[in-house]
């Protein structure tokens, strides 16, 4: 038995329809493209955003928004959060994404003043709130500003 011996799978493949073979065909004359128009002619695009007359979708919609090439984001943990550190420690960024109190590598680290801190911890992070650095200075610990 040879591979081109066996019985093909009927109707498998679809033959592709030619177009403008005549009327009788059923796609002549203008070949299944309508008359006339841009689109009946040959290489004619639309606009990728282009809805007719119609005002287009993103002329409809208010323009909102702006974020300054000088934005940094942080990544915000609270002063009660850090109650888990033991005494007299160091709590750098590297700690902090050990504990998974913050997420992100890449992301600078703002100490806020959210709950209570009961023990003296030297806190390095990109900045701090005024009342968290009072909260930490309160507790007996320091803040420094991380690089």
């Amino acid at each position: 038995m040879k591979i081109e011996t066996l019985p093909g799978d009927p109707g498998r493949r679809k033959k592709r329809m030619r177009v403008g073979r005549g009327e009788s065909s059923g796609k002549g004359k203008t070949s299944g493209r309508g008359n006339k128009g841009a689109q009946a002619r040959t290489g004619a695009k639309s606009e990728a955003y282009d809805e007719g007359g119609q005002m287009p979708l993103h002329r409809r919609l208010p323009k909102r928004g702006f974020r300054p090439l000088s934005h940094v984001t942080y990544s915000v943990v609270n002063v009660g959060d850090l109650e888990r550190f033991e005494p007299h420690t160091a709590v750098d960024p590297a700690a902090l994404r050990a504990a998974r109190l913050v997420r992100r590598q890449t992301v600078r680290v703002k100490i806020l003043a959210g709950g209570a801190l009961s023990k003296p911890l030297t806190v390095r992070a990109h900045a701090f709130s005024a009342e968290a650095r009072a909260k930490i200075a309160q507790a007996g610990g320091a803040c420094e500003l991380a690089q």
